[in-house]
């Protein structure tokens, strides 16, 4: 019998405390009803001999603590898992919001998670495919991985997320393949786009769609994240997918995280975020991975707003440290019109190596990849000296290079967000832009691709 508390003493903001308790755990679920019969949920923070502080999801306006009574369901939080879940559009929560049937639960998991034994995982090491020429050529996505987006306010990240979502796939297997899409603290034109967009597409079919909205209780978004990792733990090590895992906006958790830390009156860190902001990123992002012995996967793209376009902010830095890269967008780019406006050199991926190259994408790719950076950064620098001292100043082969820069910006990385590329066009058009440069300069490329895959020009001819 769950027993019942009238000791609730003060109530802060979204926290509450509850006098008098036996037996509550941390991260407790708990019922708050009031006379009225109206029910608002809560879970356990903090518990101090007798006392527990709760937080509550639906915030505390309107509630009147003198009659109400406080219920510990003795569990934390947990998402009811099955199938039919791909297809459907949840809240934050994890309750249906699409107007389908009710979820009948195979299981019912918690969203904290199990941790995951190190000695079991498997390097990630195949190639996923997202059809966008400045992610597969030189920042390459690897089955596995956790890759974040790192943009600035206003620039196109959900259109990249939702291209990213409708056109990746793992090339040469017969594996499923699913996408996981969460959503945090949007406005609802957002999540409006995203679902119309999957629908449009046909990728709903294939996709499990977490919305919290940025009129929910900030409280929600705590959970959203952990909600849709679940739902991809279930996907990939239960029923053995391959599942690609995108939440946007992490910037939104991390203002919620703080907001609770200030209500609990925390010592705040860097910026006035929690000094466990850290460890609160660690905790999800170290979720994606592979199992040995598992042929299912959890492959991460978190997506977060750097504030003031600032990457040395606490969640881009933060999230750095975790993951294995980042694709950083850049604002330069989204005003020439360039889109995706992805900017390749400084943008990362530890892993790419890992996943390119012969069996996985072409012989070449390694190849390729690196002359096109060291050319595309030359360019650029060729472009910059133009500007100070003019065209005059440049030699020959450095109006080549900026040449090249300028088409590779426009025909590499510029290909819309409907254009879905396979990984051999992206090589293909690479070798195009490179025979703009004379062949003695393409010195990171072995002769015998050179022999067999550089176009010739007609001064080569």
């Amino acid at each position: 019998m769950r027993k019942e508390y009238r000791t609730i003493q003060e109530v802060a903001g979204p926290l509450m405390m509850v006098d008098h308790v036996e037996g509550v755990k941390y991260d407790e679920l708990v019922e708050i009803e009031q006379k009225n019969g109206e029910i608002r949920h809560g879970r356990v923070l903090e518990v101090n001999g007798d006392r527990a502080l709760l937080q509550l999801f639906e915030g505390s306006q309107g509630l009147k603590i003198s009659d109400a009574r406080a219920r510990f369901l003795g569990r934390s939080i947990e998402l009811a898992v099955a199938p039919d879940m791909l297809g459907r559009v949840f809240d934050g929560m994890g309750r249906p919001k699409d107007d389908g049937p009710a979820l009948i639960p195979e299981k019912r998991l918690d969203i904290n998670g199990n941790p995951m034994n190190p000695a079991a995982r498997d390097y990630p090491s195949e190639f996923i495919q997202t059809g966008i020429s400045a992610i597969d050529g030189l920042n390459t996505l690897v089955r596995g991985q956790k890759l974040p987006v790192f943009s600035g306010s206003g620039l196109p990240h959900a259109q990249l997320a939702a291209q990213i979502a409708r056109q990746a796939r793992v090339r040469g297997t017969d594996e499923s393949f699913a996408v996981v899409f969460a959503a945090v603290g949007i406005t609802f034109e957002e999540a409006d786009f995203f679902i119309n967009d999957f629908r449009a597409t046909g990728a709903i079919d294939r996709t499990v769609t977490f919305v919290n909205l940025a009129n929910d209780p900030a409280i929600e978004r705590i959970a959203t994240p952990r909600m849709a990792i679940t739902a991809a733990e279930y996907l990939a090590y239960d029923l053995g997918m391959h599942v690609l895992v995108i939440i946007t906006d992490i910037t939104n958790y991390a203002e919620a995280l703080r907001e609770v830390s200030a209500a609990r009156k925390e010592v705040p860190g860097r910026r006035g975020y929690p000094g466990y902001l850290y460890t609160d990123l660690a905790t999800m992002y170290e979720r994606a991975g592979r199992i040995r012995d598992n042929s299912g996967s959890i492959t991460m793209i978190p997506i977060l707003s750097m504030p003031e376009d600032d990457i040395t902010h606490p969640i881009p830095d933060l999230t750095g440290y975790i993951t294995e890269g980042q694709i950083i967008l850049s604002r330069e780019l989204h005003r020439k019109g360039i889109t995706p406006p992805i900017n390749v050199l400084p943008s990362l991926s530890r892993l790419k190596d890992k996943g390119i190259g012969r069996g996985k994408t072409r012989e070449d790719h390694a190849d390729t990849m690196n002359q096109l950076f060291a050319a595309y950064s030359r360019g650029k620098d060729a472009k910059e000296l133009a500007v100070i001292l003019g065209d005059a100043a440049l030699s020959d082969t450095d109006k080549l290079y900026a040449k090249f820069a300028d088409a590779f910006e426009a025909e590499y990385v510029s290909q819309g967000y409907y254009t879905n590329r396979p990984i051999e066009e992206t090589l293909e058009i690479g070798w195009k832009l490179l025979s703009i440069l004379p062949r003695a300069e393409l010195r990171r490329i072995r002769d015998e691709y050179l022999d067999k895959y550089l176009p010739k020009t007609d001064e080569q001819a």
